[in-house]
């Protein structure tokens, strides 16, 4: 010991070093062997993104975990990889080709797909090379995409197999359309949103009549798409107009008046306008009443020519013009205003337009029972397990999943079409392998090749990423690989809530679907990472901070531990820089710990003390505690509790507590045997620390001492706990508690450390320990006696009195106004425990063992009074 070791933690010289040393020694790589396997499939983050707090969050949990397994003896195994994202990428894609005056319509698929390879080539695997500067120990040999050759194959293998069984169809629905991106998205894809909006009053002309007929609406410029009038059967203020029709505003149409009891009669005037192309519910009622549909709508979201001479105009700008004329033809009645919820697409903000479209559907009712099944009886673990609720709820409301895109970027639908009939296709892996069954379907055995057009859209993004855990060890393609049959199922999931639905509900039909098995044990949930003020981080708002550059400023370890301190299983994480310097204060701090027994001299003739002995078997005791804590914290999936019991364990019961205690005296050697004692709790510690901060961790355990590449730390054996004695360590805290006492009185007192005290004890106490108070209280002696001192600052531990005798110049008067207001308090105390348990309800029906406390509480407060009287005598 005593070398040169830098006295500021320099995280920058370090991280980069350990991480290199990690991959060339393949620590982070995992082939199937006799060990117990423990598997994580990373969320494949966008293929173009980068690295934001909420991927930070997640992958320093998924760390976490990893790195404690492999210390644990399991194989490891940390699958990465990236997500194509379909809609994301492309209009990146379409922008970048935008600012170079290229249209994407100008170019045919190929050349559009050649830009959309090269961008992915080019930013692609940014994000994962980020994760690696936070110490992701990922096997980045198994990297996988979701559109690399082997995954493109087992989800059009899926489609096909799908499609056989008769789960896969083709029809027209409604459909939530995103105007901006120009393609239909699910459910779980559209964000509602609270908005202010008007409500107007429109007056439709009754046929026939002189009389109009008023309805309320928040889209008047959909009137044109109008195919009925809806009102109440028992509305009476309405029942002389069934039977009759209405005028449309701006065309020659005339439509029914229908009667549906779906209508609210409380809403606007009760009278609704059905627009079944614009509309679910009026789509529902149009099916139901057999109306026309008409779509007005572009792919744009501008106006077809059923839009008549607003045609061409946006969605936003037609209303603004409809409204204008209604009011000049005197059809505008009064215009109130509105909250109420809109749907957003989620990728690009646009207001979703429902609108019927022939798309491809998954059936999903009896697909997904068993998804349903597994994680209500706990087969599959929801951490928290109050997300089973809405999970169920989703679950048994489920509807068929629209996995058509529009788009070109993504896994092109293996349908081949061979006439314009709805049903004239075929569904294969490519055209050649479908020929003669086109052929035979068409009775045309001159079809060729060339005659088969294969279906223009591809399939959701979520239809890849759903088979994630099966795909990446391709178990769709060979299922009875060495690979599946040893990591699947995997261990546990880390993702977020906001897409139970969209992922974690399907990978788990999936798992069921083609393993008969779940896909994971356990599926973590993080919360949101929010600032301050309780806002989603997010660009727009400018309140999101760079993780690399936080991670250059501070060290990847102290960001991971700031990013771990606040963010227990589903809730979410207010961000605050505070953390991250907290952080890297607490990587300082165990640097500095190590420091200090590096720099001790040793003598290996001298015998530890008494102090030192007291020590050792306390903090041994303390440790084998602490380590059941983390553990049982661990199996709980709380792991921020577990990192703030790591923390306590290490700052306050390590480098607080037991490093003053066996440090030798100023300029002395210490023991060999407490030196070695110390280096082994101190490699403990390092141990339960790696998983949070792997680089400071196994710098300080390379310098320790030098180690072979299977000696690392990353690859040691994760501590055994031994027994506990849970009495050894009551008593300890007694003495803490007389530690921290003597500290204040001569804080309070301005008494110097080196000024040496004596202490008189009365009462019944152990003095076992009374080496630990003169080692960190610099007492002369310690007296054991009946009687209570005079002339002596004291305090109460346990109901025995403690007592430092006065120095000549102490304030008499001062301490008699402390003890009187001790007192004060005391009785006031005491007061209140006999209110509650005079009080007859309150012993009746409060737990035996809450009385028995409050008792307990009275036995001390009367105790610590009789003394406060005592001493308060002896003063005056």
């Amino acid at each position: 010991m005593g070398r040169e070791i830098a006295t500021k933690y320099n995280p920058a010289s370090i991280e980069d070093k350990w991480y290199s040393y990690w991959m060339e020694h393949g620590y982070f790589h995992s082939e199937p062997d006799e060990r117990e396997a423990y598997t994580i499939v990373i969320p494949p983050p966008n293929v173009t993104g980068v690295l934001h707090m909420g991927h930070m969050l997640n992958n320093t949990i998924q760390d976490v975990l990893v790195r404690k397994a492999r210390m644990e003896g399991k194989n490891a195994c940390w699958v990465p990889g990236t997500d194509h994202a379909s809609i994301a990428t492309e209009a990146k894609v379409v922008a970048k080709l935008k600012e170079e005056g290229i249209s994407k319509f100008d170019l045919s698929r190929k050349e559009f797909l050649d830009h959309a390879w090269d961008w992915t080539h080019k930013h692609g695997g940014i994000i994962l090379e980020q994760l690696k500067k936070l110490g992701a120990s990922c096997d980045w040999e198994r990297t996988a995409f979701t559109m690399d050759e082997d995954r493109s194959e087992q989800v059009i293998s899926t489609f096909i197999d799908l499609y056989k069984k008769g789960n896969i169809y083709r029809g027209v629905r409604m459909v939530n359309w995103d105007p901006s991106a120009k393609t239909a998205v699910s459910d779980e894809e559209v964000i509602r949103k609270e908005i202010q909006a008007a409500l107007y009053y429109v007056n439709y002309k009754i046929v026939d009549s002189d009389e109009t007929l008023t309805i309320a609406t928040t889209r008047p410029e959909t009137i044109l798409g109008d195919t009925a009038i809806c009102i109440h059967p028992e509305d009476e203020r309405y029942s002389h107009l069934h039977g009759k029709k209405v005028h449309i505003p701006f065309t020659e149409r005339e439509v029914p008046i229908i009667l549906d009891e779906y209508v609210d009669r409380e809403f606007g005037t009760g009278c609704l306008k059905v627009t079944p192309a614009h509309d679910i519910n009026d789509y529902e009622l149009g099916v139901k009443h057999n109306l026309e549909t008409i779509d007005i709508l572009n792919d744009d979201g501008t106006l077809n020519e059923h839009g008549l001479k607003f045609e061409g105009q946006s969605r936003e700008e037609a209303r603004k013009n409809v409204i204008i004329d209604l009011k000049t033809s005197g059809m505008m009645g009064k215009i109130d205003n509105l909250t109420h919820n809109v749907g957003f697409s989620e990728r690009t903000d646009a207001v979703i337009e429902p609108r019927l479209s022939l798309q491809w559907f998954m059936k999903m009712d009896k697909l997904s029972k068993p998804a349903l099944d597994n994680v209500m009886n706990d087969e599959v673990q929801f951490h928290p397990a109050k997300f089973k609720n809405s999970y169920r709820h989703w679950m048994e409301n489920v509807r068929d999943w629209c996995i058509s895109r529009q788009l070109w970027w993504g896994h092109q639908i293996p349908v081949f079409f061979y006439g314009n009939g709805l049903n004239d296709f075929v569904v294969g892996e490519n055209a050649e392998s479908v020929l003669e069954e086109a052929k035979k379907r068409s009775g045309n055995d001159k079809l060729s090749i060339n005659d088969l057009k294969q279906d223009e859209d591809v399939l959701d993004t979520w239809f890849s990423s759903w088979l994630w855990p099966i795909s990446v060890f391709n178990g769709l393609k060979d299922p009875d690989n060495k690979d599946i049959n040893y990591y699947y199922p995997t261990n546990d999931l880390v993702t977020a809530p906001e897409i139970m639905f969209f992922w974690v509900a399907r990978m788990i039909i999936s798992g069921y679907e083609y393993r008969d098995q779940k896909p994971f044990k356990n599926v973590y949930y993080t919360g949101i990472v929010r600032d301050k003020q309780g806002r989603k981080m997010s660009k727009s708002l400018g309140n999101s901070p760079d993780p690399i550059k936080m991670m250059e400023e501070q060290g990847a370890d102290g960001v991971r531990v700031g990013m771990l301190l606040s963010s227990p299983a589903g809730n979410d994480l207010l961000f605050d820089v505070s953390l991250i310097e907290q952080g890297r204060n607490f990587a300082n701090k165990v640097w500095n710990a190590f420091r200090l027994v590096d720099m001790w001299e040793v003598d290996e003739n001298l015998a530890p003390t008494e102090a030192q002995i007291i020590a050792e078997r306390w903090f041994e005791n303390r440790f084998n505690s602490a380590l059941s804590e983390i553990d049982r914290l661990y199996s709980e999936f709380r792991i921020s509790d577990a990192l703030m019991a790591t923390y306590k364990l290490v700052w306050d019961d390590f480098c607080s507590w037991y490093l003053e205690l066996v440090k030798p005296a100023y300029q002395q050697p210490i023991s060999g045997q407490a030196l070695v004692k110390t280096i082994g709790f101190f490699e403990n510690i390092l141990k339960v620390l790696h998983p949070f901060m792997p680089f400071i961790s196994e710098e300080i355990w390379q310098l320790i001492k030098e180690r072979s590449p299977e000696e690392a730390l990353i690859v040691s054996s994760w501590p055994e706990g031994g027994e506990v004695n849970s009495a050894f360590l009551k008593e300890f805290d007694v003495t803490r508690d007389v530690i921290s006492n003597i500290r204040k009185i001569r804080k309070e007192k301005n008494i110097s450390f080196k000024v040496g005290v004596e202490l008189k004890v009365k009462g019944d106490v152990d003095s076992k320990f009374d080496s630990s108070i003169v080692q960190l209280c610099n007492v002369t002696s310690i007296d054991y006696t009946t009687e209570s001192a005079e002339n002596a600052f004291g305090f109460v531990v346990k109901n025995t009195e403690y007592f430092i005798p006065f120095s000549e110049n102490i304030n008499v008067e001062e301490e008699i106004k402390k003890v009187e207001e001790e007192l004060k308090y005391a009785k006031g105390f005491l007061n209140g425990v006999n209110k509650k348990l005079e009080n007859k309800r309150f012993v009746d029906n409060a737990p035996a063992k809450v009385v028995e406390m409050e008792k307990s509480k009275k036995e001390d407060a009367e105790s610590k009074i009789a003394i406060l009287e005592e001493k308060l005598k002896n003063l005056s």
